[in-house]
C-alpha cells in the first residue's frame, strides 16, 4: 500500500495494485482519472504527459511507486472551479484538437512551457512541443494557441493561470 498526491489529494493505493505498475495506468485503472491518455507504452508519443513536480513527464515510463511523496498533476488538475486556464481556453479558441487524442498530453507539455517560459517564440515552442506527437498534424495550431495563451497570461499582467496544482 502507498500512497499518491494527485491534483493536490491524497490518494491511496492498495495492495492489489503491483507498486511497479507504470504510473499510467494506475491513474487511468485505479483511480478512474481517464484523462491522460495511452498513446504508445514505451515513451515515444507523450499522450500520456502529466506534471510532476511541475516538469512534464510520460507516465507510462514510471512507476507508481518511484512518485510516491510528489506533487502530481493531470490534466484534470488544471482547470480550478470551473475556470479554465489560459492554456485550456487557447486551445478552445484556436480549434486545435482534431480526433483529440494527444490533446491532453500537448495541453500539460504548454503549461509546463508557459510556467517556465512565458514568452515563447516559434523555435522554443517547436523544441519544447517536440516531444509530443499529433497524428493529425495540428502543429501550427498548437504553436498559435501556445502564442494566444502567452497573449492571454502578459495581457493579465501575469496572473493568468497557466496551470492547476502544478
Amino acid at each position: 500500500m502507498f500512497r499518491l498526491t494527485i491534483n493536490g489529494q491524497s490518494h491511496e493505493i492498495g495492495d492489489e495494485v503491483d507498486p511497479q505498475t507504470p504510473l499510467l495506468w494506475v491513474l487511468r485503472d485505479t483511480l478512474g482519472l481517464v484523462g491522460t491518455k495511452y498513446g504508445c507504452g514505451v515513451g515515444q508519443c507523450s499522450a500520456c504527459t502529466i506534471h510532476l513536480n511541475g516538469f512534464p513527464i510520460q507516465s507510462c515510463q514510471i512507476p507508481a511507486q518511484n512518485v510516491v511523496d510528489q506533487d502530481i498533476t493531470t490534466i484534470e488538475g488544471l482547470a480550478s472551479g470551473g475556470q479554465l486556464t489560459a492554456v485550456q481556453e487557447a486551445w478552445i479558441e484556436e480549434d486545435v484538437p482534431q480526433c483529440g487524442y494527444c490533446q491532453a498530453g500537448q495541453i500539460m507539455r504548454a503549461t509546463a512551457l508557459l510556467e517556465a517560459n512565458p514568452a515563447p517564440n516559434d523555435a522554443e515552442i517547436d523544441t519544447a512541443m517536440a516531444a509530443n506527437i499529433c497524428r493529425c498534424g495540428t502543429y501550427t495550431r498548437i504553436r498559435k494557441a501556445v502564442h494566444n495563451a502567452a497573449d492571454k497570461m502578459a495581457s493579465n499582467n501575469g496572473s493568468g493561470r497557466t496551470g492547476g496544482a502544478s
